[in-house]
């Protein structure tokens, strides 16, 4: 199954993720397909980056979001209505 999830970045105490999507069956910072944005909990306000097309388009095509990634779909969502 294909799925939209978070791929750690960054160094040791200070992280960073990807929004990515990726077969099921990889790894956490394994192979993905595509790369739809980043997350960076350390920032104040914004900190999420994503390409709403290409997750909107990823979605049709049956790829399930993790809870995570889909709060920030829903946040996004909500924000450019």
């Amino acid at each position: 199954m294909v799925k939209i999830r978070l791929k750690r970045i960054g160094a040791k105490n200070a992280p960073a993720y990807r929004v990515v999507v990726t077969d099921g069956r990889s790894p956490r910072d394994g192979r993905f397909i595509e790369e739809l944005g980043t997350y960076e909990p350390r920032k104040k306000g914004n900190n999420v980056t994503m390409n709403l097309e290409r997750a909107n388009y990823w979605l049709t095509k049956g790829a399930q979001p993790t809870d995570t990634v889909a709060s920030f779909l829903k946040k996004a969502n909500r924000s450019a209505a």
